[in-house]
């Protein structure tokens, strides 16, 4: 499984402002069944790499291949349809709608690949309990903490079983006993055949992760 390739980077050159790219001609390889840490100085493009690698971003050349194609350039309702089906995305500041329940920003999601209703929710609450805030299901982004959220977003990208998940400092808040269990789960996506891409300055998640990018 290791030796397929699910997600690539080739030749990525991405700027806010085109004379000043913050990715230039860059390229890797993210295996299925692996993790991988990116990693170097804040302010280096690392967030943005995650985005432009989720289809968020567009990049002003080269590819970003899911199984061997190009999809970067496809149309953005294209794009739209891999990040529902193919991705999970955990943000650096969880990206909770304040105005919504946590149960429905966990299976938000849903909408966009019109899956049904029922089974989702019961699979929202699987994943609920195995990252302790199933108390919190009633309860809305902003009466829940900062570590608490951020299980709640992790909760939300695993909810399709995504063949490619992006996290962005996913045990930032997080105290050791969470930031193992985000971890394990990390790992555990990767085992069912996921690529796994984090960034993060947490040497503890570095040392757990298959292989390291360094910005």
């Amino acid at each position: 499984m290791v030796d397929t390739i699910r997600l690539a980077a080739r030749d990525i050159t991405f700027g806010y402002v085109p004379t000043t790219p913050i990715l230039a001609d860059w390229s890797a390889n993210f295996h299925a069944g692996e993790v991988v840490a990116i990693t170097g100085p804040s302010g280096r493009g690392k967030s943005t790499l995650l985005y432009v690698l989720g289809l968020m971003l567009k990049p002003t050349a080269g590819q970003v291949q899911i199984d061997g194609t190009d999809a970067a350039h496809r149309r953005d309702a294209d794009r739209a349809g891999l990040r529902a089906h193919q991705y999970g995305f955990v943000f650096q500041d969880a990206a909770l709608d304040a105005t919504r329940t946590v149960l429905d920003n966990i299976i938000e999601t849903t909408l966009y690949r019109g899956t049904p209703r029922k089974p989702t929710i019961r699979r929202a609450h699987e994943l609920m309990d195995q990252f302790g805030v199933a108390l919190r299901a009633g309860a809305k982004p902003g009466q829940v903490s900062g570590g608490q959220a951020q299980r709640i977003a992790l909760c939300r990208a695993l909810l399709n079983d995504p063949q490619i998940l992006l996290a962005d400092e996913p045990t930032g808040n997080l105290d050791p006993a969470s930031s193992d269990l985000v971890v394990d789960s990390l790992h555990a996506q990767a085992h069912r055949g996921a690529a796994v891409i984090v960034v993060t300055h947490d040497p503890a998640l570095v040392a757990r992760c298959d292989r390291r990018l360094e910005l």
